[in-house]
């Protein structure tokens, strides 16, 4: 888990550490296969992925697709120096973005 934490830290300042821990959970079993724990954002369908199973119905976006792209854009561009740019981070990343991370607060 502290993997996961440091990985965050490289891109957000505060880490909420019970958030990191419950996208983990969430992600489960798909974050043992290194292809599906990381995040490609030169794929569009990927990109599309996220956009409606994560940011759809995770977060409980109703936002219009272009906005919702623009922010996982800026997650890309955040984390373009990272060639492996880790699911965990990127999902954060963007829970942050929305003030969704209690989302992820175990209840």
């Amino acid at each position: 888990m502290a993997d996961y934490v440091t990985d965050v830290k490289k891109f957000a300042s505060n880490v909420d550490e019970a958030a990191v821990n419950g996208i983990v959970r969430h992600l489960g079993i798909a974050l043992r296969s290194r292809d599906a724990s990381m995040v490609a954002c030169t794929d569009p369908s990927e990109l599309a992925r996220i956009r409606d199973g994560f940011c759809r119905k995770k977060l409980k976006l109703d936002d219009a697709d272009d906005e919702v792209d623009g922010a996982i854009q800026s997650v890309c561009t955040a984390m373009k120096a990272d060639n492996t740019k880790a699911r965990v981070t990127f999902y954060y990343l963007l829970a942050e973005h929305y003030e969704k991370l209690d989302l992820f607060h175990k209840k």
